[in-house]
């Protein structure tokens, strides 16, 4: 039973990793999708990775259109690849490479609604084999001293101390921490 609670937590451990891995984006900064924003500056200044999306949010009268190269550039609304109404969008970035987006009224694209988003690969975790660590020599029964108590035990010669607070620190992101917890936490899983 409790290898089972453990299995779960590990579980959940790993998809919460993956859940604040990916980042939502809102377009412009506030998610606004109007005329009035410079939505290139400010796509040069956003680090879009795989699995992220974009937020956009504006007037039910508006639209966000994916299209091609050629039809940003034209802003030409005449074939979308896709099309997003309603006020609200979010759009996953799935794949690598460039993703095209404009208003598809007539005019808001030439006034600036239009947005080239450049989306990388996702990052691959570098994974190490784990090693385990060399057995402690076994020790001779403790004895005790004539006068009661325990003798001192000294480190064998050239062996490191540890830390004056036992604890090494480690700095990472909050993904990457979760990540490490699961792993460790699936790992603590196995060896039981």
């Amino acid at each position: 039973m409790a290898k089972t609670e453990v299995l779960v937590a590990v579980v959940a451990m790993a998809a919460l990793a993956q859940l604040a891995a990916a980042v939502v984006h809102p377009v412009g900064g506030n998610g606004a999708w109007d005329t009035t924003g410079n939505y290139n500056a400010w796509s040069a200044s956003q680090k879009f990775s795989q699995g992220d999306s974009i937020l956009f949010t504006y007037p039910p009268s508006h639209d966000v259109l994916e299209v091609s190269k050629a039809d940003y550039d034209a802003c030409s609304p005449a074939n979308a690849v896709a099309s997003y109404t309603g006020g609200s969008s979010t759009i996953k970035l799935a794949a690598p490479g460039k993703r095209y987006f404009i208003c598809g009224l007539p005019g808001h694209c030439a006034a600036g609604m239009k947005l080239e988003v450049t989306v990388d690969a996702a990052t691959k975790p570098r994974h190490k084999k784990a090693v385990a660590p060399a057995t402690a020599p076994s020790m001779p029964p403790a004895a005790s001293s004539p006068n009661g108590e325990m003798p001192a035990v000294s480190s064998p010669t050239g062996a490191p101390a540890p830390a004056a607070s036992g604890a090494s620190t480690i700095s990472m992101n909050g993904a990457k921490a979760a990540a490490a917890v699961a792993t460790g936490m699936a790992l603590a899983f196995f060896a039981m």
